[in-house]
């Protein structure tokens, strides 16, 4: 059985950035949208990729930024991975020459796999759960929308915790499980206790 990779995403302090990455993140992601609670400044965000140790991947998410915005981001972070969670086409993901994951936001009547042939360029799709605002809101959706023959990475995220990531890994089985809210003691912090117990349920239900 593959290994589940696993993203810690919206952190904004050392502690946890450390925790994360004691506890077998794969990866961490920052956002960079400043309507969320979770937004931290470039300058932030320096301090926390340093923390990172080889071979932890550094996203950053943005939710239909300028481009502008995301140059300047890459100009001061060695960013790995982008994130983008809003209404931006293949082409607006790609211009920066970087690896990115486009988010769709599940509901009913929500055409996957033509969101896929949509964004050929994605090394991943993200799914969350359709929310007011962009990610963190805590809910899951039915995971019976996903259908079969994917085709591409599947990154699971949306209301996942300690007590339902075991079966998520276990119904879907995603390349990968995002969690943020899920791993929290209030917005934008997290609690190692959390990350621990959410990691040990995707390492127990990987086998």
């Amino acid at each position: 059985m593959s290994r589940t990779r696993i993203k810690i995403c919206g952190l904004t302090r050392a502690e946890d950035v450390c925790a994360a990455v004691e506890h077998g993140a794969d990866a961490i992601g920052f956002v960079f949208y400043p309507p969320s609670p979770r937004a931290i400044s470039f300058d932030r965000a320096a301090e926390l990729v340093a923390l990172l140790p080889p071979f932890v991947t550094s996203v950053g998410l943005f939710v239909n930024p300028e481009a502008a915005f995301v140059s300047e981001a890459l100009s001061r972070l060695p960013l790995q991975l982008l994130q983008f969670h809003g209404d931006e086409s293949d082409a607006d993901c790609a211009r920066y020459g970087r690896p990115w994951i486009k988010a769709a936001r599940m509901r009913p009547g929500v055409d996957l796999l033509e969101f896929v042939t949509l964004h050929p360029g994605a090394r991943g799709i993200l799914l969350d759960a359709f929310v007011d605002g962009y990610g963190g809101g805590g809910k899951t959706f039915d995971w019976s929308l996903i259908p079969a023959g994917f085709g591409r990475p599947l990154i699971l995220s949306g209301g996942l915790d300690a007590d339902n990531v075991g079966e998520a890994v276990r119904r879907v089985r995603p390349w990968a499980v995002d969690v943020s809210s899920g791993v929290e003691s209030a917005k934008g912090i997290k609690d190692a206790a959390k990350i621990a117990a959410f990691i040990a349920g995707v390492r127990h239900a990987d086998g």
